[in-house]
């Protein structure tokens, strides 16, 4: 949990998500309007989910501990996703970086409390 700054920016540092059967890769957020609020789910704003794009995926699954995830990332796109099949206009991220030194994925969401 972290608490947006004044520009209404947060961060983290995370490892790059596997890719699971029948999903396309991706990372869930739920935004509250406050962080008291953030101890009851029934308070949040908002939940939803970032998607990664191929080009970082296929990167990231070319190291090693990410076998499976090769295999599951070729019977998957994000137009059969059964979440994100509806269009990533608005939860598909943008990456920098490489893989050696890391990725940056970034996302703008409009957020209205």
């Amino acid at each position: 949990m972290q608490e947006a700054d004044q520009r209404g920016m947060v961060s983290f540092t995370s490892i790059f998500p596997a890719a699971y059967t029948g999903r396309w890769p991706h990372i869930h957020f739920e935004v509250y309007p406050d962080l008291a609020a953030a101890t009851s789910a029934g308070n949040k704003i908002t939940t939803s989910q970032l998607a990664l794009p191929e080009a970082a995926c296929r990167a990231v699954y070319a190291t090693d501990g990410y076998r499976t995830s090769v295999t599951n990332l070729a019977r998957t796109s994000l137009t059969n996703d059964n979440v994100f099949r509806d269009g990533t206009a608005t939860q598909l991220a943008t990456v920098t970086g490489d893989v050696s030194s890391g990725l940056t994925a970034a996302l703008s969401v409009p957020v209205v409390a």
